[in-house]
């Protein structure tokens, strides 16, 4: 008897079997071919249609009890829909199955190409998810490509030979790390005003760049930093800031954002720098902390990282008691009279500055601030609601201001006094 291919069957018919007595499959597919021959035809011949592969093998699925035997009848088709149906009908015909009364009843013809369908749907989604997920999109080809373009630029220094990013020496800031790992890791993100010491005991053109640079020592977060931040003092190395990596973290496992942090928070060696006692074994640097909490905006693109270092240092606001020392309020009892004027002043974003004699020279909103005290002579103290940042703390400095009263601070002046009006 010949089998019907599995690929070629289009349709199944279901039919639920009930007899009056007991009976075999034998007895039932039998019943089927004998009772449905000469019905239909030379052409629906079910012995035919088998022998051509129109039909597939009936499958009878039984069940006996009580004396009676129930059961299904599925029977795979390749034909057309009216050709099928035809079939189908036929079947309710059989009225006797061996000694037994039968009672047939086609349930449904059931189209096997909706569910390849369903199943080829329900495929195609998996499929394409795949596919979504492990395709890296054009962004992101274009910064693996800029990357790795960033890292052949690593240059030779001086004659000590200096791994170093390209525009050490037409920057007048620059960023000195450890060695040529940091040195590729920074350069990858951007930043290519920098140069590698090349071991922990500096050379000869370190000395010689501290002395005409603006350095920025950007250091591991372990003993090892400390160690090269007392190397550096030791061997006469004139530091502007400092910057550490998180703690237990290298500069070259830095990412992109754990970097920008670590810089923007950077402090002024003349803070430090009083931490270290010579004839100690180490000096050991406690820096800002940057919790998890303290995101910053980071912008992505080429030209932004191409000028990181020239940004403006950290503009996140936290409460400066918590990130620097604050100054204790001076002990002339005429500064306490600015209290209220700092109260008055929360939530305005304004700033008010005054004379030696604590005279209002005027008022100004906080964003004009640092140009207004640029262009007026004889500002004693600034009273602000606002954050005092690394600009407006060099200007400070550069117009003699002796007080600043704020409440937040990412940045120190060297010569103003900075107070926090809780403390007065």
């Amino acid at each position: 008897m010949a089998k019907i291919s599995p690929v070629s069957i289009k349709y199944i018919i279901h039919a639920n079997l009930e007899l009056t007595g007991v009976a075999d499959r034998p007895d039932i597919i039998g019943a089927v071919f004998g009772q449905t021959e000469g019905l239909l035809g030379a052409d629906l011949e079910l012995r035919e249609l088998q022998k051509s592969g129109r039909i597939g093998r009936i499958d009878v699925k039984i069940d006996t009890k009580g004396g009676r035997t129930s059961g299904e009848i599925l029977l795979p088709s390749s034909m057309g829909k009216a050709e099928t149906a035809i079939i189908a009908a036929s079947l309710e015909t059989i009225e006797r199955v061996g000694p037994c009364d039968a009672k047939i009843k086609v349930t449904k013809v059931e189209d096997v190409r909706v569910s390849k369908r369903n199943m080829i749907i329900e495929r195609a989604k998996q499929l394409l998810a795949a596919m979504m997920t492990e395709m890296p999109d054009s962004q992101a080809l274009t910064q693996v490509i800029t990357e790795d373009v960033r890292t052949l630029e690593v240059t030779e220094y001086g004659k000590d030979r200096l791994p170093a990013g390209p525009s050490v020496d037409s920057e007048e800031e620059i960023i000195l790390v450890e060695g040529r790992a940091d040195v590729i890791t920074l350069l990858r993100y951007g930043i290519k005003n920098v140069v590698a010491m090349k071991g922990a005991k500096p050379s000869e053109t370190v000395i010689e760049l501290t002395k005409t640079k603006t350095v920025t020592v950007f250091v591991d977060g372990d003993r090892g930093g400390d160690l090269i931040l007392k190397g550096l003092v030791e061997a006469g190395a004139e530091i502007d800031f400092v910057a550490k990596a998180q703690d237990g973290k290298e500069v070259e496992e830095l990412t992109m954002k754990e970097i920008l942090k670590s810089l923007r928070g950077k402090i002024a060696w003349e803070q430090l720098k009083g931490e270290y006692k010579s004839g100690e074994n180490t000096v050991h640097v406690t820096l800002p902390k940057i919790t998890n909490g303290d995101e910053i905006e980071v912008d992505e693109s080429p030209r932004a990282q191409v000028s990181r270092m020239q940004a403006a240092p950290v503009t996140q606001t936290s409460r400066f008691e918590e990130r620097r020392p604050m100054s204790s309020a001076p002990s002339n009892a005429n500064l306490k009279s600015l209290k209220p004027m700092a109260e008055e002043l929360v939530g305005t974003r304004g700033a008010i500055l005054l004379n030696e004699k604590l005279s209002v020279l005027g008022r100004v909103p906080v964003k004009e601030l640092e140009e207004t005290l640029q262009n007026l002579d004889g500002v004693y103290a600034i009273v602000m609601d606002g954050s005092v940042e690394a600009k407006l703390a060099r200007t400070a400095d550069d117009r003699d201001v002796k007080y600043i009263i704020a409440p937040n601070a990412t940045a120190r002046p060297r010569r103003t006094k900075l107070i926090a009006p809780n403390t007065l």
